[in-house]
């Protein structure tokens, strides 16, 4: 594909992280797959701990509001090899969390306490974060330019901070200016990317934001940011027609930003 030159009022941009800077089968095929594999494990070895009651707590509440509003619940059934309150109370914790995964959930309560376990795995060399070779030469070339990078993913902040400061290439934290997740709003809505804009502090036009998700670039440019859609293996193909609307990239080097050398 050819270079793609950026607007020459551009003076930040916004990265999505799953299909733009990282492969999207590491999140589906490393720490999902982590989450059902330990997650029984991590509740035993921590269930006295204050950050785990908190957690729990928390999806418990989550239980409640489910079926206030009538949502299906995992069905409870009898285990015989369970024989203590603490470990059926673990076992139903679990049931829980592995439905609310298979549902494809994101409530806060399933994100805190799998940011918690990916912190801990993370920390232990288990998993490191996952970055496609283009990403921190490309960055750091924009950085040398004047540019201010920031991160805006479903995944929480901590969850960011855990990929970047625990991945294959180091401690890559220093490259990003700030970390925005959900709690400023879904990716698919435009007064999120307003909201973004605020925060920043600059005009929408001088936000250039990258991802691979085309609902979320159709809300971006909603906002009045400029967007650019990254292709990488593994991502949702695109249709003609947004081939024919978005500016395309395979890899961050074939971005330009005319007038800065």
């Amino acid at each position: 594909m050819a270079t793609v030159s950026l607007p020459a009022g551009t003076s930040s941009l916004l990265l999505d992280i799953e299909g733009t800077t990282t492969p999207i089968t590491f999140v589906k095929d490393i720490l999902f797959p982590y989450i059902r594999e330990h997650l029984e494990d991590y509740l035993s070895t921590h269930w006295e701990e204050d950050e785990c009651k908190q957690d729990v707590h928390l999806l418990k509440k989550q239980i409640e509001e489910d079926m206030k509003q009538n949502r299906s619940c995992p069905v409870h059934t009898v285990d015989q090899t369970v024989h203590t309150d603490e470990e059926k109370a673990i076992r139903e914790v679990v049931e829980n969390v592995l439905w609310q995964m298979a549902a494809d959930r994101k409530s806060t309560a399933l994100k805190q306490l799998q940011g918690h376990m990916w912190r801990a795995a993370y920390a232990s060399g288990r998993i490191k974060g996952e970055l496609y070779h283009d990403v921190t030469p490309a960055i750091k070339r924009w950085k040398g330019q004047g540019l201010k990078v920031y991160i805006y993913s479903s995944g929480s902040v901590e969850a960011q901070k855990l990929l970047f400061g625990y991945s294959v290439e180091g401690d890559v934290l220093d490259l990003f200016d700030g970390h925005f997740d959900t709690t400023i709003g879904a990716k698919v809505e435009a007064k999120s990317y307003e909201r973004i804009t605020q925060r920043i502090g600059c005009q929408p036009e001088e936000i250039t934001f990258l991802t691979d998700v085309t609902r979320e670039a159709k809300a971006a440019e909603e906002a009045g940011v400029n967007v650019v859609v990254v292709v990488r293996p593994g991502n949702m193909e695109l249709t003609d027609d947004e081939r024919a609307h978005y500016n395309l990239i395979t890899s961050f080097n074939q971005l330009e930003l005319t007038g800065r050398d």
